[in-house]
């Protein structure tokens, strides 16, 4: 059956999600339609305000330099953080020292943690501590807990700067569990703001492996401060499936993608 429209409109937006910038000739290809109706497209994309029309293509529109607040990411996408909530549970063991960053996702693995034995947990996350000490003191969760220490963010509910930084710098952990901004195969992983920036490099160093935890929205995107390159990360968590295109570049960084289900 031949697409219509609306459905070669939604596989563009699809791949402008995944790559950040589509071209012409690469979707006359794709699509087998004319240079003409590729055009025509994109421009009523541009007119719906879903892409920026380039020369010989379309970029994404540019990103809000402003962080959402933690308390309007709640409530975003709150099912598929949830599945990958619980895949990064899956890979905690008995024992294991974890940090857990701030952000809404990996909030969303902690309640998948209370069969697990003998934890080290360390987060700068005002909701996740409060989470874990609830659990803790409920005898739910078998864990010692520590608070990285620093400037506080309210609006984020979370801690950064160079006090939380030199307090990080004292421990190494099994497993560093992320939040990111935005992630795509050229400029890594990236967040918004340099201090929390600055202090997941610091985890990257200090943590056995990597694992990032990342919705859909997320993929294909980049924000101001870049954390690190995909050569740092081990593991990505999507509730979706790697985008085709980056395979080949995910197997030479050697970076598993986990689909949570």
């Amino acid at each position: 059956m031949s697409l219509n429209g609306e459905e070669r409109k939604k596989i563009i937006l699809q791949l402008l999600d995944a790559q950040g910038k589509v071209r012409t000739n690469d979707l006359v290809e794709a699509l087998q339609v004319s240079s003409e109706s590729i055009r025509r497209y994109l421009e009523e994309l541009e007119a719906e305000k879903k892409l920026k029309r380039v020369y010989g293509g379309a970029v994404k529109l540019r990103q809000e330099r402003a962080e959402p607040s933690h308390l309007s990411r709640e409530v975003l996408r709150a099912e598929e953080k949830k599945r990958i909530g619980r895949a990064a549970a899956a890979l905690v063991q008995d024992q294991d020292t974890i940090i857990i960053d701030e952000g809404t996702t990996p909030l969303q693995m902690i309640e998948f943690l209370v069969d697990r034995k003998e934890l080290v947990i360390i987060t700068s996350s005002v909701t996740a501590l409060t989470m874990l000490v609830s659990y803790q003191n409920q005898g739910l969760l078998s864990a010692e807990l520590f608070f990285l220490g620093g400037k506080v963010n309210a609006k984020h509910h979370r801690v950064a700067g160079p006090f939380a930084e030199s307090m990080m710098s004292n421990f190494y952990v099994d497993k560093a569990f992320l939040s990111v901004d935005g992630i795509m195969m050229d400029r890594g992983i990236t967040c918004y703001e340099l201090e929390r920036a600055l202090l997941a490099k610091r985890y990257i160093e200090h943590a056995s492996e990597v694992i990032v935890m990342a919705d859909h929205s997320k993929i294909g995107t980049s924000t101001l401060c870049q954390v690190s390159d995909l050569s740092a990360i081990d593991t990505v968590i999507c509730d979706e499936a790697a985008p085709e295109e980056w395979l080949s570049d995910l197997e030479m960084n050697r970076v598993a993608w986990i689909k949570a289900e």
